[in-house]
């Protein structure tokens, strides 16, 4: 029977680049002792609608659910931890997923990491192989959908210890995997909650405004792993969005990062930060002179000093038509735009 290790409270940590901004994302990673064979997923959040939904998805990843799952005391799994005299207490949502699953869990005891070593490599090789330079993110679906790939792809090295293909192993230990059952797991929770006197809820830490909710003596919000529901106590859908935490980001400083480019020049196109440009400002700045390089990035300088880098990339031809310093080449710049899709192609996990 297969012995399945699932990341508990070491959700690895991950940086991505996402619409233009830093981002950091928790990767919930599981792997096979027996043959190395690893899956991960990225989520925005460690909360139990994330954890829930990522192993779901790690579930279709692996073709199958293990027998038996080891997870960290997480509080998100774990109400009482385990004890010398007791078992653990697993939250009633997670108790509920593993009876629809159909596995067992086996909760870690305290400070014993070595029971928990396997994932916590696991997680360690996730993130120097898949997430070495923050790769970019269009989201969350397309992102996690090549990074399985590539995990596929990883399993034809050779097992460190045993000398064969992972992929043979994990074939050899796949089969031991319980079929998915026919009904995937509804994932969502349901709070309470109350607006304060100028139209606002509490979600995940953030205040939330919502046009005239304090009429409504009761309010509920159903919340999923991405986005939440505000329903009325007649259950009335009166607002809807992605989750607070989906908008957390930690913004390029795209204005120190060009100041160093305008002292070194022929450095840029080997930046860390050069793929992260939008594609048309990439193509602006790709210019063999180097003259015209150092005037162009004295015009990216001067926009950012009132627009962020992606109104920029929106406007770059009306703000370069309307510059009191233009460009010392007379170009149609909407012509360039043709140039611009093998760029947008290359939005892929770079391992």
């Amino acid at each position: 029977m297969i012995d399945t290790v699932l990341s508990g409270a070491y959700f690895g940590t991950m940086e991505v680049v996402h619409e233009g901004s830093f981002k950091e994302v928790k990767t919930l990673v599981m792997t096979f002792p027996f043959s190395n064979a690893g899956f991960a997923v990225v989520l925005p959040a460690e909360n139990q609608e994330c954890l829930l939904e990522g192993m779901k998805e790690l579930f279709k990843q692996a073709g199958g659910v293990p027998t038996k799952i080891r997870i960290d005391n997480m509080s998100t799994a774990v109400v009482t931890r385990k004890s010398r005299t007791a078992p653990a207490v697993l939250t009633d949502g997670f108790l509920q997923f593993a009876t629809h699953y159909g596995f067992e869990t086996q909760v870690c005891n305290p400070r014993s990491g070595h029971e928990k070593g396997s994932v916590e490599n696991k997680v360690g090789y996730v993130r120097y192989h898949f997430f070495a330079g923050s790769p970019i993110m269009k989201d969350f679906t397309s992102f996690n959908h090549e990074l399985a790939i590539q995990l596929v792809k990883d399993q034809e090295r050779r097992h460190y210890e045993k000398g064969v293909p992972i992929k043979e192993l994990w074939q050899e230990e796949k089969n031991d995997l319980l079929n998915l059952p026919e009904m995937s797991y509804p994932v969502f929770k349901e709070i309470e909650v109350k607006a304060n006197k100028y139209n606002e809820i509490s979600l995940d830490g953030a205040r939330l405004h919502i046009p005239r909710c304090r009429n409504h003596s009761l309010l509920f919000c159903l919340l999923k792993s991405e986005t939440y529901q505000l329903f009325n106590g007649q259950g009335e859908v009166i607002d809807e969005g992605p989750r607070p935490y989906m908008h957390k980001k930690r913004d390029i400083d795209w204005m120190t990062i060009f100041m160093d480019w305008r002292r070194k020049l022929r450095s840029m196109p080997y930046s860390r930060y050069w793929k992260y440009l939008p594609s048309r400002i990439q193509l602006f700045l790709s210019h063999p002179d180097w003259q015209t390089q150092a005037h162009r990035v004295e015009q990216l300088i001067n926009f950012l000093t009132t627009q962020d880098m992606l109104s920029i990339e929106e406007n770059l031809y009306e703000l370069l038509s309307e510059s009191k310093d233009p460009d010392i080449y007379e170009v149609t710049w909407q012509s360039y735009d043709q140039f611009l899709q093998p760029f947008s192609e290359k939005k892929v996990v770079e391992g």
